[in-house]
């Protein structure tokens, strides 16, 4: 999927990252969302690699990157402990600054990390999301059905890791088979990957603990500094179909967020560098490239 690509494992902020670097130039950090791996950016990261330096990881307790235990305040899976990790990989990869690219649970981990490492992103790129300090305030009947798991993965330990556990595979394959065109999206090689590290009980109390800081100490976070505003340049790019955008402006929420942000609805499902890669390809690489 990455050829071409070095893989490495690097220690960094007391646990061990799992990555994918490849090309050559200015530095690229792409990182992925939930049930993923890094594997979510092959077929967008190797094009990438013409012009820029890319860093694709697995976020701590994803893909093969070290599996690290959940605490009472689920601070280990903070996002800004987790945005830590990365700027720790990045330092290490010999990068002071680097342009952003997060999907999903990675957009949460790059919001946080350029609200507490603004020095470190030259610009931002979001996949898909709002803020989660946003999405807590819109909950409503649709959110709660379409996005059950973000309140069943918050239930205490270990109601939803044992009954994930059960059949890991069918709960994670699940959610990819309910995309549209699945068998195209999803490359045979990329879902194996994603099926065979969720298929692993770090990697489901991972998740959870994940989602589990969401719904608590990373919004004790998004409270304290919440008239801080993303500075850099931002592009946030979302599904036209997926609950956000069927039901927020998604730019005017980004704009209560971030002072210089321009927005990109796509016509796809949740997964938009895979449904629609040339898309999302083109318009990074523009953004990027200004």
């Amino acid at each position: 999927m990455f050829e071409g690509f070095e893989e490495l494992q690097l220690e960094a902020n007391g646990t061990t990252i799992n990555l994918v670097k490849g090309g050559s130039g200015p530095p690229m950090l792409m990182l992925h969302g939930y049930p993923q791996t890094h594997a979510m950016w092959n077929k967008i990261a190797p094009r990438f690699t013409e012009d820029f330096t890319v860093v694709c990881p697995d976020l701590r307790g994803y893909g093969d990157s070290a599996k690290v235990e959940g605490d009472p305040e689920h601070m280990n899976y903070s996002k800004r402990v987790m945005a830590q990790d990365q700027v720790d990989v990045m330092k290490q990869l010999g990068f002071e600054k680097f342009y952003l690219v997060g999907h999903d649970r990675g957009g949460r981990v790059s919001h946080r990390l350029t609200k507490d490492h603004p020095e470190k992103v030259l610009k931002l790129v979001t996949l898909d999301i709002i803020p989660t300090h946003k999405m807590f305030q819109i909950v409503d009947k649709d959110f709660a059905t379409n996005t059950y798991h973000w309140f069943f993965l918050i239930q205490p330990f270990d109601f939803p890791e044992r009954v994930i556990g059960a059949d890991p595979e069918f709960y994670a394959g699940r959610g990819f088979n309910r995309v549209k065109d699945s068998e195209n999206v999803f490359t045979p090689e990329a879902l194996a990957d994603y099926l065979r590290c969720f298929n692993n009980p770090g990697t489901i109390h991972a998740v959870c603990e994940d989602y589990r800081a969401g719904a608590s100490i990373d919004l004790v976070h998004d409270d304290a500094d919440f008239d801080q505003k993303i500075t850099c340049p931002m592009l946030a790019m979302w599904s036209t179909t997926g609950f956000v955008g069927r039901t927020q402006d998604v730019l005017k929420v980004w704009q209560d967020y971030a002072t210089n942000v321009r927005g990109l609805p796509l016509p796809c499902g949740h997964y938009i560098a895979e449904e629609l890669p040339d898309e999302a390809y083109n318009a990074i690489k523009a953004f990027l490239s200004e």
